[in-house]
């Protein structure tokens, strides 16, 4: 959710899988990967916070327990930062060279986690990653949604919590709201999926969506 006034110029393909801690994004970037692959895409599948030298230095800062007290303005910063070097050095550079990136989480997870969870200011939070992203906006992000209970019972079942993951279920249910309600406010670029569903059932329903896409993308071009 960024403003696309200015948004920098590029031919590739750019989606963005979000959703709570333990909704399977993962899981589905891979396979997502691959059948993009298959179709003749030119695929890098990144994270967030990462994707970067300085991305991935910065990641133990926000995500790992021990580093000191981090309080919200500075997470929402660190995050930022992280973001700007991705943009810059990875991600802006691929889709102006006509490929497409896969990423686990952008601007909403911020929106959600930095201001709903945070409740830090939405426009502060947007603001700087307007910044930091120079207007980039995905086409398209799907949204894996989760009960936060469930994600932490996926969560601890495969080991221990990070930092953010460890925060109370009343924590969660805040960026979980949030994310729905970014998807309602405009449906046309994103894709709700119950993350209950099985692991195939998720990527059909993302495969689906992204195959629109991909239609609607060719018939602009023949239109044009």
């Amino acid at each position: 959710m960024t403003d696309t006034q200015n948004a920098p110029a590029r031919a590739g393909l750019f989606i963005v899988l979000e959703g709570g801690d333990g909704a399977g994004k993962s899981s589905q970037i891979p396979e997502l990967a691959t059948w993009l692959t298959s179709l003749g895409h030119e695929v890098i599948a990144t994270r967030e916070p990462g994707g970067t030298d300085i991305g991935e230095r910065i990641r133990p800062l926000v995500l790992e327990h021990g580093q000191g007290e981090v309080d919200a303005r500075t997470e929402a910063l660190l995050y930022a930062a992280a973001r700007a070097a991705h943009v810059e050095q990875r991600i802006l550079p691929h889709l102006r060279a006509g490929g497409t990136v896969i990423c686990d989480r952008f601007v909403d997870s911020s929106v959600a986690y930095q201001s709903a969870g945070r409740e830090l200011s939405a426009d502060e939070v947007l603001s700087i990653n307007a910044f930091a992203t120079q207007g980039l906006t995905p086409d398209l992000t799907v949204l894996l949604d989760i009960d936060p209970a469930e994600g932490r019972r996926r969560r601890t079942a495969g080991g221990a919590e990070d930092r953010l993951e460890a925060e109370p279920d009343e924590f969660h249910a805040r960026p979980r709201q949030a994310f729905l309600d970014l998807a309602a406010a405009a449906p046309e670029r994103y894709e709700v999926i119950d993350a209950t569903l099985t692991p195939r059932e998720v990527q059909a329903r993302i495969q689906t969506r992204v195959q629109r896409l991909l239609e609607a993308r060719e018939d602009g071009r023949e239109g044009a």
